[in-house]
């Protein structure tokens, strides 16, 4: 898990996959944050993506650094735990202009069931289950 973290936070920059009924949706994220064994991402639960991940969880995130990409298929499982929301926003101080640890948009997801995929043109691929 600590090697797809430090990929993601390498990267800066993956997207993220999820569904809106038979419908494929794909955007930019940025936020990663490990916290208590855990791999997180943020975004607010006023947003179509956290509508999306409410009624199917699966999805998948995919980044490219480097001659390398990396994908993972999990399942998002939404985290209430006001300290999981301030660890990332610490991590993240710029998001503390629009969310705080305690009010009702703020929601942090950690990957469940994560198998990550390394991949590129020239190895083998590598997968990582956590």
């Amino acid at each position: 898990m600590q090697e797809v973290y430090e990929f993601l936070k390498k990267c800066g920059v993956y997207y993220l996959a999820t569904v809106e009924g038979d419908q494929p949706r794909v955007r930019p994220f940025g936020t990663i944050d490990l916290y208590e064994g855990k791999l997180y991402i943020q975004t607010g639960k006023v947003k179509e993506v956290s509508k999306q991940i409410q009624t199917n969880p699966r999805a998948e995130l995919c980044a490219f650094s480097g001659g390398e990409w990396l994908r993972i298929a999990c399942e998002l499982v939404r985290d209430e735990n006001v300290k999981a929301k301030e660890h990332m926003l610490d991590n993240y101080p710029d998001l503390k202009q629009m969310y705080s640890a305690t009010d009702d948009n703020t929601e942090v997801l950690y990957l469940k069931n994560a198998v990550a995929t390394f991949s590129s043109f020239t190895a083998a691929p590598r997968t990582v289950e956590f």
